[in-house]
């Protein structure tokens, strides 16, 4: 019985060896490149997921592409510009700032703004034409005491 299980562990991690991939890099450079790449380009049919995590055979396809591309020696910015122009925007974790994408950034400080003003407001006692009529004949009357 503990042969069975010697056997179905060797197999089990045996296999856990075979689903990795592995690619020859001419230096520890490319290596470094082609980790921080696969790092921020985002897999197309993952929903938040890097192609250095993700299982989908795009992201596997995209791998090979960024090693082909390192291989042949295009550098990082590159192959980004490659991968954006194949995928889109969406494929890069750090998007572009275009007209399209700043109002996420502008709405909610503008919503935040709006807020603020209308609190503020709201606070402020608002002193009607009468009330104001009654504290300038109190003031009046004060400095007629004070004299």
């Amino acid at each position: 019985m503990i042969r069975l299980w010697i056997i179905a562990l060797i197999f089990v991690s045996s296999m856990s060896l075979a689903a990795q991939n592995s690619y020859e890099f001419d230096s520890e450079a490319q290596r470094e490149s082609f980790n921080r790449l696969t790092a921020v380009l985002r897999c197309p049919m993952c929903q938040n997921q890097n192609i250095a995590d993700s299982d989908a055979m795009i992201a596997h396809d995209m791998r090979r592409k960024v090693h082909q591309l390192l291989q042949k020696g295009k550098t990082e910015a590159e192959i980004i510009a490659y991968m954006k122009a194949r995928y889109g925007d969406f494929v890069y974790y750090e998007p572009p700032v275009t007209l399209g994408t700043i109002w996420l950034w502008l709405i909610p400080l503008i919503f935040i703004a709006c807020a603020s003003i209308i609190v503020v407001k709201r606070r402020k006692p608002q002193v009607s034409p009468d009330m104001a009529e009654k504290l300038a004949r109190a003031d009046e009357i004060l400095k007629q005491d004070k004299s």
